[in-house]
């Protein structure tokens, strides 16, 4: 028997998969972001080991597709005899994907600076802490805003990989509407509506921050 769909149908179930993409991509940010500026820190150390072993950490996250991550994480660990859920694979492959990348972003922030700074503060016999906290890091975050936001918006755009593994994200349940109602250029053309309205207004943040960073220069 034929299902019929109508568009508040199409429309109500694609905002229950965008909750869905919204809920992974704060996830692997906000998570992503902290485990990404624990990397960052180990990267800039003056420690070689741990220098090291974040510079590998970066490149096999940046240097592997996020998809082979995620297959990995959810394929993997299950011969292994851990049963893991989608959702706990996607929120884990996209944590790491997303620290990776962010913690270089971050570090070309940082050494974007020039050397005069540390110099600077190094005269003021700051320790290392300190000139962090109270004079590299405030300068390089208003450098990295822009950086960091367009990435957000690709870790929104990257959610869609999850769908792979069986997460229902957006695309996941365009995908299966299209599918049942026939209406593939009407439901991906929603879908699209979907992504837009979640990336956009992180670029409009973007602009009122730089604003007023500006102004607080």
């Amino acid at each position: 028997m034929l299902v019929q769909f109508t568009i508040w149908d199409i429309v109500r179930n694609l905002l229950e998969g965008g909750k869905w993409t919204l809920a992974l991509s704060l996830i692997a940010f906000l998570l992503g972001g902290t485990v990404g500026l624990l990397v960052l820190f180990a990267r800039l150390a003056r420690n070689r080991l741990l220098q090291a072993l974040a510079k590998g950490y970066i490149e096999v996250f940046q240097g592997t597709p996020l998809l082979m991550q995620l297959f990995i994480i959810f394929f993997g660990l299950s011969l292994l005899g851990l049963d893991v859920s989608p959702w706990l694979a996607a929120a884990a492959g996209l944590t790491l994907f997303t620290s990776a990348y962010l913690a270089e972003i971050w570090r070309g922030c940082v050494e974007s600076l020039p050397k005069g700074q540390w110099e600077a503060s190094a005269s003021l016999a700051m320790s290392y802490t300190q000139q962090m906290r109270h004079v590299i890091l405030p300068q390089a975050l208003r450098i990295a805003i822009a950086p960091t936001v367009g990435f957000s918006v690709q870790v929104i755009k990257g959610t869609a990989v999850a769908s792979i593994i069986g997460f229902a994200e957006l695309t996941k349940t365009g995908s299966m509407l299209a599918n049942a109602t026939f209406q593939p250029l009407l439901v991906f053309g929603l879908v699209a509506v979907g992504y837009f309205a979640l990336c956009y207004p992180l670029s409009l943040y973007a602009k009122r921050l730089e604003r007023k960073f500006h102004v607080a220069r």
